[in-house]
């Protein structure tokens, strides 16, 4: 990684530790997977019946953890042809308020990703419409909800006393493939207050630009040169 995104102090370096380990070790798990259950069927007629539910699950974590990463490489696409012809000045002022605009984007995102999670694990979701203004105790939870067909380790069996009180689950509770929603909203979140304060520093002048089209352009004008 380029050092001008290098992680500072230790809550950065924890989660820039969390987010690499986290992406490689789930696109490490969903080959495997795949390439097992592709082995099996052509080899020895024959599947692991819950492997492709636990690649989709997989997959849906790759992609919210890359939302967060993205965030933190200034990876994501944006629109600049206007803001490129501005001063210095009004153009830091425009990242700026574009910044508070995302900040509010991601809180939306991680109250949304709260409430879809929380009843799944017997929690109480939030209430008010755009901010937390309490928890809503009287919602019905919807911890004896399963996946369709991923088994239940013996290690996550205290689950069933911690939240099904007590009821053993045949399948995996939806508990845990969704926990990935508060975790990515929360990362997403922090990732977007690093972009902004970087901006007010003077670090950057834009909050997430990739001009990827321009530097294909640029690499293959390059090659063109040398051949």
């Amino acid at each position: 990684m380029s050092s001008k995104y290098a992680p500072k102090g230790p809550v950065g370096r924890a989660v820039h530790g969390l987010e690499e380990n986290a992406i490689a070790g789930l696109l490490g798990l969903m080959t495997m997977l795949t390439f097992a259950n592709v082995i099996l069927r052509y080899g020895f007629n024959s599947s692991i019946i819950w492997s492709l539910e636990v690649v989709l699950v997989l997959f849906a974590w790759l992609v919210l953890f890359g939302i967060s990463y993205g965030f933190k490489v200034t990876a994501h696409l944006g629109v600049d042809a206007i803001t490129n012809i501005l001063a210095p000045r009004p153009r830091k002022v425009v990242a700026l308020i574009a910044g508070v605009i995302t900040i509010f984007y991601g809180i939306l995102i991680m109250k949304g990703a709260w409430d879809q999670w929380a009843p799944f694990a017997d929690l109480p979701p939030t209430t008010g419409t755009w901010f937390p203004t309490g928890f809503d105790t009287a919602a019905r939870g919807r911890s004896f909800f399963e996946t369709d067909q991923i088994p239940m380790p013996d290690w996550l069996r205290f689950l069933e006393g911690w939240i099904n009180y007590g009821e053993s689950y045949n399948k995996l509770p939806r508990m845990i493939p969704y926990m990935i929603l508060p975790i990515a909203s929360a990362l997403i979140l922090f990732r977007i207050c690093q972009a902004v304060w970087r901006i007010w520093t003077g670090e950057s002048e834009s909050l997430i630009v990739s001009h990827e089209a321009e530097d294909a352009v640029a690499e293959a004008a390059k090659l063109n040169k040398e051949a």
